[in-house]
């Protein structure tokens, strides 16, 4: 692996360090650097397709890849006074007459450089979480939005 760090005596140990996962950016559209405080979801996953031949000496399947599917992406944020856009965005979805979405998550470093970033591809959303309320609790209100997508791309830096 390029980039991981090589066994060896210790002294080249500053230089590897595994990237903190609280600095991110999401992008939505034409919506830029959107504070959302989680990003989960992010998953690709290959089918596996059983298949065996009648005549084959194994009495077992072969295994092959098949098809690439992906879960949905789900994005956390609190609760602002006057901002409904999740709301906006569902609601606009009439049948197929929803115009999808580019959605953009980047992993920064300390510097706020994209080091890993995810495009979803024709994005739209399937759903809508608003916040629990409990009248003992003391925390933020939190909401969330759960986007369905057609493809995904992964690029480092």
């Amino acid at each position: 692996m390029a980039g991981a760090p090589q066994p060896g005596d210790g002294s080249t140990q500053d230089d590897y360090w595994p990237l903190p996962k609280f600095y991110f950016s999401v992008d939505i559209g034409s919506f830029t650097d959107l504070p959302f405080m989680e990003v989960t979801g992010l998953e690709i996953e290959t089918e596996v397709v059983e298949y065996r031949h009648g005549n084959s000496p194994r009495f077992s399947n072969i295994k092959m890849p098949g098809m690439m599917k992906h879960g949905n992406v789900t994005l956390k944020k609190g609760m602002f006074n006057q901002d409904n856009q999740f709301f906006l965005w569902i609601n606009s979805i009439n049948l197929n007459t929803y115009t999808r979405d580019t959605v953009v998550i980047r992993l920064l470093n300390e510097t706020g450089t994209a080091e890993f970033t995810w495009t979803l591809n024709n994005a739209f959303p399937v759903q809508i979480n608003s916040t629990d309320m409990s009248s003992s609790a003391s925390e933020a209100a939190v909401e969330s939005i759960v986007f369905a997508f057609e493809s995904i791309e992964i690029t480092d830096s």
